[in-house]
Parts: structure tokens; sequence; C-alpha cells
């Protein structure tokens, strides 16, 4: 994300928090705002969902665009008739990231705002502070935007369902890579001392053979101060270096490695790869308008069509939604990520039916969801509620990440297989939303 892009959104976002209502002028037919008995946040002409995003903050960089991305996709769905002609309200305050924020924002969504679901509440820390109120109170806590294996609990948690990549898969998928491309070779990690860091080095040990493990290092995910970590891989003789890092993180990780005189096989997850992302960070770290070329041949993963393809019809899609409601942000992977998550909500909106209740959209997921817009299937049934069970392997060339191999899926088991995806993601429907 560009820093001129970046700050006009934080300027529209505020300082503090901000509510943005998706339901824009649209063809949905106008009712008077009656409640459907049993539905909290369902009106006759309208259905409201709430979020928390860290729109300012060290949280930010390119996570800002995520909520954003899934408002314009709304917008798009309330011009295209809403969900059975109610239009979609996205109420989202700024949380920065902090968790100590996160539970005052919910409880207000909850009990003032009366939302029908929390959707897409982003950061894995934040979010583990509401989700025993939100289980408590029967209150949808719909594709949680971390990695973290938890959501994953239909026993403790039947109201909470993840969304992205979860980070143990994540590590195995490119645990398996780098064990198969890399053999005998020394490998080290970077990660974050909280639960995405650990989780995916978790991953990652469950592939990687430990006679090659040369080094492991944590940093601080308050810090971007990694100097003496990459030093100690450096030391190591680690050949490639694999980080479970946020975007500041791989920026810090990169400019360390230059002053060093350290050039390994960079791999980095898909939380801190984003090339438009880094290449902004990058920019305004060095001044310097070549900074993209300090990115190139990264290695990365994803789950979702890259923002730069040509052929996949969901990039076509969205990228025609991003140019009509938000052609100020960057077209990137948040943006994909924003507008996949959203498309999908629809869809399970949708099969909730015409007069959906709480426990109607819980029902419709775990039933189970095409797969979309993600290039594997989605784990939900009434014993799973994980999001994408997979992902392919890619490379930064120039501004885009370009697949390497195919999708492959795996579980969070140290034993589970990291296998090919046999089957083919479907088109995007040709009205953009989704059938039923």
């Amino acid at each position: 994300m560009t820093r001129s892009s970046r700050a006009r959104l934080v300027a529209a976002a505020g300082l503090a928090a901000i509510t943005l209502a998706a339901a824009g002028c649209g063809s949905a037919p106008r009712h008077a705002p009656s409640p459907v008995a049993g539905a909290p946040g369902v009106l006759s002409g309208s259905v409201t969902i709430g979020s928390y995003q860290p729109l300012t903050g060290a949280a930010a960089p390119g996570a800002s665009e995520i909520a954003p991305a899934s408002a314009a996709y709304f917008s798009y769905v309330n011009a295209h008739g809403g969900i059975y002609h109610r239009k979609i309200i996205y109420k989202y305050l700024n949380d920065q990231g902090r968790p100590a924020l996160a539970p005052s924002i919910v409880h207000q969504l909850v009990q003032q705002d009366n939302v029908l679901a929390i959707f897409n509440a982003a950061g894995t820390a934040p979010h583990l502070a509401v989700t025993s109120f939100l289980n408590a109170v029967r209150v949808p806590d719909v594709f949680a935007a971390s990695g973290c294996p938890c959501w994953d609990s239909p026993p403790t948690s039947p109201e909470t369902f993840g969304w992205q990549l979860d980070y143990v898969r994540e590590g195995k998928i490119l645990g398996a890579y780098v064990a198969q491309h890399f053999r005998g070779a020394k490998i080290g990690f970077l990660y974050s001392s909280d639960e995405p860091g650990l989780d995916g080095a978790r991953g990652l040990g469950y592939e990687i053979p430990a006679r090659q493990i040369a080094a492991a290092e944590k940093y601080d995910p308050a810090s971007t101060a990694i100097t003496r970590q990459v030093a100690v891989l450096k030391a190591s003789g680690a050949r490639v270096v694999v980080a479970f890092s946020g975007p500041a993180a791989t920026v810090a990780l990169r400019l360390a490695m230059a002053h060093l005189n350290y050039s390994p096989q960079l791999v980095v997850a898909s939380e801190g790869s984003d090339p438009a992302t880094l290449t902004g960070l990058l920019a305004k770290a060095t001044g310097s308008g070549a900074a993209g070329a300090l990115i190139q041949g990264i290695i990365t993963d994803s789950s979702l069509p890259p923002a730069g393809s040509p052929a996949s019809s969901w990039i076509t899609l969205f990228r025609r939604i991003h140019h009509q409601y938000i052609p100020k942000l960057p077209f990137d992977t948040n943006v994909v990520d924003g507008m996949a998550a959203a498309y999908t909500f629809t869809e399970a909106m949708l099969r909730a039916g015409p007069n959906p209740s709480r426990q109607d959209l819980v029902n419709a997921i775990t039933a189970g969801l095409p797969q979309g817009p993600a290039v594997a299937p989605l784990g939900y049934s009434p014993t799973s509620h994980a999001g994408v069970t997979g992902a392919y392997i890619g490379v930064t060339r120039g501004t885009t990440i370009t697949p390497l191999t195919g999708v492959v899926t795996t579980d969070d088991t140290p034993t589970g297989p990291v296998t090919p995806y046999t089957g083919s993601q479907p088109p995007a429907p040709a009205s953009g939303i989704p059938p039923h």
C-alpha cells in the first residue's frame, strides 16, 4: 500500500473509531424498518453486522485495507438487490490492534448496535479477548481474521468460525516446500513470540527435519528491533530463512539482512508478504523509489488467487468492484482477502434463508459452504469450524506473487500429510453474487 493511499485511509478512519455503513445507494427496494422476530440486527430493509479492525497503529499496514474491501463488496451486493432485498450495513470500529479495546467495541456492537453477527474481526489476541463473551450470548462470530487454530473448536466455541488458512497448516505447507526444494540445506526460523509465530513455527517443525534447523529466533511483535536475531541466523549458516512475521517485521528483517550483507533465500508467510504493502513500507524506511527491488524473489504462500492474475475470474470481479467503490486503495492481497471473506459471508446469509435468525446463520455455515474465491476447500462442517484448508506456493516477481506450485491441503496434526488438491476452483458467478 502506498503511503499516500494509507494516509487517505487513516484520515478517513480518524484516530479512534469509525462506523461504516455499506448500505449506500443501490437498487434494493425501500421498506419501513421493522424488526424480524427473534433476529437481532435484521430489519425488513437491512441486516447489520459488526467488526473491529486495526485501522491505525502498528498492525495497520495492509490490514487496514481489509474492512474497506469487504464494505465495497457489500455495497456491490446492495446495488444488486441485497440479501433477500435487505441491504447489508457493515459497522466496523478501530481497535488499533490493541486487545484491551476489543471487549468494549464488541459490547457496543452487540448490546447497543444490536448486530446480527460479528464478521471478520481482526487479530488473534484481540479476538481471544471476546470469544468467550460472544459464545456465551450466542452471537455468531463469523470468519475471524486470524489464523489461530483455536477458532476451530465447535464443542467449546460453537459460534466461532475461522476464515483464513490457520497458522499450523500454513507452517506445514511452507515447511513441506522448503524440505523438498532445499533438501540438506541449513534452515533458520524467525517468528513472533505470540500465538501466530508460535503456531507457524510448530507447523514448520512438523515438516522440516530437525537436523536442518540451524537456528530458531523469536522476536517481540511489539518491536521491529531484530538485528540481533538476524545476526544469529547469519552466524548459524542458514541458507534459507523462513519468517512468520507481520509486514513491518518483514521489512525490518529485509533491511537487517542488507545491513549485515546476508543474502539467504527468504520465505515469508502470507500475512507478511504482500508486495504492495512491503514496497510502501520499504520506500518510507529507505527513502528510495527502488524499494521494490528488495522484495524480489521472496517465496510465500497464498490461499487466494494472486491479485495480479489476468486469468482468474475472481480477480476480474474483485478488480471491477475495487475500481468502482475503493479506487484510491491499491488492488492487492489484502483487498482480495476482504472481498473474498465478504463474498463467503454473503453466501452464508443467502443460505440462511429470507428471514434468518442467528442460529440460521450458524446452521448455514456448519452445513458446509462452497470454496468460492478460495483456492482450496473450506473446512466448515458440524465437527469443524476451520476455514480455508490449503494454499499454493508462490514467489514475488515485480509487483505480484507468481504461483510456483499447485494447491496443496493439510490438517493441523504432526503426521497429517500435505497432499495435492485434485479439485479445481469454480469460476466466479457472472453476476458477482453467490447463486441461491
